[in-house]
């Protein structure tokens, strides 16, 4: 089975509604035909094989991401000019996504990146609060209610074949700790690099982002 048709069929089978506390609520974007087709044109250009991957592991998707379009660290922008994948959504911009194709294409383009590595997140599905991106892990009982789910599909996503043990997390601070804790009771990773999330670095570290960029380069080359 090819990775694409793994990640496919992993995502369009999470549930849209999980028992989630204090008003937090999902960012379901799988009901979106746009968004299942944008997906099948992604996946099965760039992962339609079986080839070993690392794993970026970020913290949810957002609203304005990959809330939208289904693919990490992605905007509607970016699969349009990038990827080559029109698409109907709102071009907004997502500043994250800025970082991270501005990295890729020093990389050496979508194409080399994308046969190297994979964006996924901790918790799968965003999540919002009062029409707010909102994290797994910004209250203790939004964190516990998720932990179950949490643990299942990180799980899963290390089962596929084509998982390399050794991932990256994006974030140094909460999701950071959050995997290392998780590798403790699994072990299922053989080792964690860590990078700062680009979103940090486009708020408060924008004047240094090339010294980030050549930061995300040195950890990647180190990966392959």
């Amino acid at each position: 089975m090819t990775f694409a048709k793994q990640i496919l069929d992993f995502y369009f089978s999470l549930p849209k509604e999980l028992p989630l506390p204090n008003g937090v609520e999902t960012i379901y974007p799988f009901d979106n035909e746009e968004t299942r087709e944008v997906m099948q044109t992604f996946f099965h250009k760039y992962y339609d094989d079986s080839k070993p991957r690392t794993y970026l592991i970020g913290i949810n998707p957002g609203r304005l991401g990959s809330g939208v379009t289904g693919i990490g660290f992605s905007d509607a922008y970016h699969l349009e000019n990038y990827c080559g994948i029109p698409n109907s959504f709102d071009k907004r911009v997502e500043i994250s996504a800025a970082f991270m194709f501005e990295m890729i294409e020093a990389y050496g383009g979508v194409e080399k990146f994308y046969a190297d590595f994979f964006f996924t997140t901790v918790m799968p599905l965003g999540l919002l609060k009062n029409e707010k991106n909102y994290n797994y892990y910004d209250d203790k009982e939004t964190a516990l209610a998720l932990n179950p789910f949490i643990t299942k599909t990180l799980l899963k996503q290390m089962s596929f074949p084509q998982a390399k043990p050794n991932i990256i997390c994006v974030g140094t601070g909460k999701n950071l700790k959050f995997l290392q804790r998780f590798n403790q009771k699994h072990n299922c990773f053989e080792s964690i690099d860590v990078l700062p999330h680009p979103r940090w670095v486009m708020q408060y570290r924008r004047k240094e982002k090339e010294k980030y960029i050549d930061a995300y380069l040195d950890v990647l080359k180190r990966a392959i």
